[in-house]
């Protein structure tokens, strides 16, 4: 059954959070028979979802994403399996699909222009494109004006972050070629009704992977700043 299924996963979720676990413990907080769970066990392991160690179950912060995604498809609440995923695990899992592609990446840039304070969650540099990212861990599928709000609050931030990086640029961890050009974009956990605002993409976080693929014939046609330095 369904139900029994999305149970497990958001059980493996919950427990895995400081650790692994033992299978008894999935039986207890799931209320799901042994044999159903060991059965289902055994096939997510197979899709590489999780795995054993001394009769322990193990989930990496990548394979914990995928559990997250796998209920929500199973019909999971978004909003109940979204309690069991950190911020942190979010952010940790962006800076290593970026990473992954050949990007350096730094989480948490703060700076200041014009009086006032601003952060971008991640940043992301390859060659001349730094990707401003705003990571969303959205709890249910919103809708699209509150998506628009989230958007123009990126565009925001990045105006003000191309306006100052002329100063700043020491601040940033990554060498800067002489002309780079800075993407906003915004990473969710759940898909949003719509993918570009604005032509700013709104990034499934598991189709990051394509996205990244895609951009480089795409970022001129993506909103974009271009910042020169002298």
């Amino acid at each position: 059954m369904l139900s029994n299924k999305r149970e497990i996963l958001i059980s493996i979720l919950k427990l895995t959070r400081e650790g692994p676990v033992n299978i008894n413990l999935i039986v207890k907080d799931s209320r799901v028979p042994l044999s159903i769970v060991k059965e289902y066990l055994a096939k997510i392991r197979s899709l590489g979802l999780i795995y054993f160690k001394d009769e322990l179950i193990y989930a990496k912060p990548i394979q914990r994403l995928r559990i997250a995604l796998e209920a929500i498809k199973l019909g999971a609440d978004p909003e109940k399996v979204c309690r069991n995923l950190s911020w942190e695990e979010f952010e940790e899992i962006a800076i290593k699909a970026f990473e992954m592609n050949g990007y350096s990446a730094i989480k948490h840039f703060r700076f200041r222009h014009k009086g006032r304070s601003w952060e971008i969650d991640v940043l992301a540099m390859k060659e001349k494109v730094v990707i401003c990212t705003d990571c969303k861990r959205w709890k249910r599928r919103m809708s699209a004006s509150t998506a628009l709000k989230v958007v123009n609050a990126q565009i925001e931030r990045v105006k003000a972050l191309a306006e100052a990086l002329p100063k700043i640029k020491g601040k940033v961890k990554f060498r800067l070629k002489e002309e780079v050009f800075l993407v906003p974009a915004v990473l969710s956990l759940i898909p949003s009704p719509l993918k570009f605002y604005k032509n700013i993409p709104v990034v499934p976080i598991f189709q990051l992977q394509n996205f990244l693929e895609e951009l480089p014939a795409q970022v001129h046609s993506l909103n974009h700043l271009k910042v020169s330095f002298e």
